[in-house]
Formats: structure tokens, C-alpha cells, sequence
């Protein structure tokens, strides 16, 4: 693999971070987190006429053809400007699962409306258990083509056009407004990612795909969450050292203190790691690399882990002002907490990844 960007990959990465700081500053983020769906159909066009929603899908369904480096890239500078909205459930969650287990013709159906910017759409996994294991999926469809279940905290669910349901015999789309389809808000801690309860009473959907090549698109979504807390880690460095840089006490800036330093050190050391475990997981998706799946579990549960820490050192070293709600870190750390479990913590991949060595080892000695 190349150890850098390529001209065209560092072009994007500062488009987009122009784009989001001018279409979408924090006084957007704050208006719209205000918001019942955090939702702004101006600011979804002005995102698809970029060509974002469409970003790693093939060019036949409307997309741009990139690949996963470049998804990385983007959702560091969405994840760096707070982006609200479904921009993540739609392009790097429904959008990967579609790609990844649909036919060609039900990606027609569902994939080319979200790379034109005309579909929003989610996914519905976690159950009552709360976990992110296959083997915990309890909703069924019965013959007739229809689902009776609860999901709980899908992402954006009242502003999807659709919601892609994964279910022990498959992954069904549900359109809007289906009959015996209900949502409900749920309490979350990140203020601009809406969370809902959706319930499925004999509620028709289709079925697109089977359980079989599902890990591999929420591989890539959860290579997209680590990338995207990168990207608020390194905003959040870069808030807490401004300020370190301006606050004064006893006539010297907080910055030339040592604590305050070696806080500001570690943020940066945490920030840049889990950019390059996030990077090369990336890359090692695209290409189709061995330790593909090992490294995307690398890079969620070191960002897990790293985007508290980085949250913790900024709100330490704003003192009392990181409390406040006028402070722009507590969004941050908001949005930190609530991605540290999204698609596992990282104890979940601590685990994931043991499994991995173990299954490797057994079929060495199988082979020996």
C-alpha cells in the first residue's frame, strides 16, 4: 500500500472539508440538533450534488465509482464538521448493505435513488438484547412476506424513505409509511444523530438479500463510524488547543503548562493512531486483504477507545467551559460516546478478534 494520499484522494479530503465548513458550520449543527430528525432538506441536495451520496457505488447506479480510502476520507471531514442527518445511515450503512447483498435490480430499486440524492434510508439491526451478533436476531418473516418485530435505535428512521431490516432469514426493505410500521424517538446522547424505535406489526417488506455477506457491508460501516471519529477527535484537538493558546492564568497561557501539554500530546498521539488503523482499514477492505476484517475491528476499537479519551483531555483542559452548553466539545464528545458502541465497542472487538486468531490457528493445525 502507498503511506500517503494521492493527489486526487488529498483534493477530496479538502473539498470536502471546505464544503462542510461552509454549507454546514456549527451554528447549522446546532440549529438542526434542535430539530425533531435533525434533518435539513437543503443541505441533503447541496451533499448529493457533490456527489457525496453516491460516493463508492458504481457509476451504472449514478454513483462516483471511488472506493473505500475515499468513503475514509469523507466521513473524516463529515464526522470533523458534526455533520447532521442521515448522511451516514444513508451512503455508508443502507447504501453498503445494498451494494454489498441486492441484485442488480433491486439496486436499481433502492441504490440509485440514494446516489441521485432522492432516498434516505437506514438500517434496522439491534434488538432487545442490544447486541451486534448475527446469531441474537430474532425478527422473522413469515411466508407471506411480512414482519412482526421491534428494532431499537435505528439511525434517521423517520426522515428514511426506507428502512433495509435484517431479519434471521434475510435483509428486507420496508418502504415508508408501511402499514403496521411504527417509530418512535428514543433518548440518545449524540443530539444530531436521531434515534428511533421502529415496530413491525404483518408490515410488508421485500426481501433484497441473505444474512451471508452482510458482515462485509458492516465492515464497511463500521470502517466508516472509525473514520468519522477521527475526523471529531482531531476537531476536538484542534478546539482544546486554540483555547490552550488563549486562556491565560497567572498572566501565562495555559498552553506553556506542562500538564496542559502533556494532555494536548496525548490527544494528538491517540488522534493520529486511530487515523492510521482507520486508513488502512480502509484499504484493506478495498483491496481484499487477509487481515481485512481483523483490521477493521483494529481501527473501531481503538477509535472506541480513543475518541473518549481525546473527549475526556479536551473538556479536562477547558476546565469549567467544557461543561457548558455554549462549548462546542461536549457535541463532540456526545457524538464519541454514542459511536463508541455503534457496530461494537471495544470489547466487542477485543473479542472479534481473538475469535479470528483462534479459527486462523485451528485451521493451521487442521492443515499441518
Amino acid at each position: 500500500m502507498q503511506f500517503g494520499l494521492s493527489e486526487s484522494q488529498q483534493m477530496l479530503k479538502d473539498n470536502a472539508r471546505k464544503f462542510f465548513a461552509g454549507e454546514c458550520p456549527i451554528e447549522e449543527v446546532r440549529w438542526l440538533m434542535e430539530t425533531e430528525t435533525a434533518y435539513d432538506k437543503s443541505l441533503w441536495a447541496k451533499i448529493a450534488e457533490q456527489g457525496y451520496t453516491g460516493i463508492i457505488f458504481g457509476e451504472e447506479f449514478g454513483g462516483v465509482g471511488l472506493g473505500k480510502v475515499e468513503l475514509a476520507l469523507l466521513m473524516e471531514e463529515a464526522g470533523r464538521a458534526l455533520v447532521p442527518g442521515p448522511f451516514f445511515s444513508t451512503v455508508a450503512l443502507a447504501g453498503a448493505v445494498i451494494d454489498t447483498i441486492a441484485n442488480a435490480e433491486n439496486k436499481k430499486k433502492y441504490l440509485v435513488p440514494i446516489c441521485a440524492g432522492d432516498a434516505r434510508s437506514t438500517v434496522a439491526f439491534v434488538e432487545g438484547n442490544a447486541s451486534w451478533d448475527l446469531m441474537d436476531i430474532q425478527i422473522a418473516a413469515s411466508t407471506n412476506g411480512t414482519l412482526t418485530g421491534e428494532k431499537l435505535f435505528v439511525p434517521d428512521a423517520a426522515v428514511a424513505d426506507f428502512i433495509l431490516v435484517v431479519a434471521r432469514n434475510g435483509i428486507f426493505a420496508v418502504e415508508a409509511r408501511a402499514a403496521g410500521m411504527s417509530i418512535t424517538p428514543m433518548r440518545g446522547m449524540d443530539l444530531t444523530r436521531k434515534l428511533y424505535g421502529v415496530e413491525f406489526k404483518n408490515t410488508p417488506a421485500q426481501r433484497i438479500g441473505d444474512l451471508s455477506v452482510l458482515p462485509k457491508a458492516l465492515d464497511i460501516a463500521t470502517m466508516a463510524v472509525a473514520s468519522e471519529l477521527v475526523g471529531g477527535m482531531q476537531r476536538t484537538l484542534d478546539i482544546t488547543v486554540e483555547y490552550a493558546k488563549m486562556r491565560k492564568q497567572f498572566g501565562k497561557p495555559i498552553g506553556t503548562f506542562q500538564a496542559v501539554q502533556h494532555q494536548c500530546a496525548d490527544m494528538y498521539l491517540e488522534t493520529e493512531s486511530s487515523r492510521s488503523a482507520a486508513y488502512y482499514a480502509a484499504w484493506a477492505l478495498e483491496e481484499n486483504a487477509p487481515d481485512a476484517v481483523a483490521a477493521v475491528s483494529i481501527a473501531k476499537m481503538y477509535a472506541s477507545d480513543a475518541a473518549r479519551s481525546v473527549g475526556n483531555h479536551g473538556i479536562q483542559v477547558h476546565g469549567g467551559m467544557g461543561f457548558t452548553w455554549e462549548n462546542d466539545v461536549h457535541l463532540y464528545y456526545r457524538r464519541a460516546k454514542s459511536s463508541e458502541t455503534t457496530f461494537g465497542d471495544s470489547t466487542f472487538h477485543r473479542e472479534r478478534i481473538a475469535r479470528l486468531v483462534i479459527d486462523t490457528d485451528e485451521r493451521l493445525a487442521k492443515s499441518a
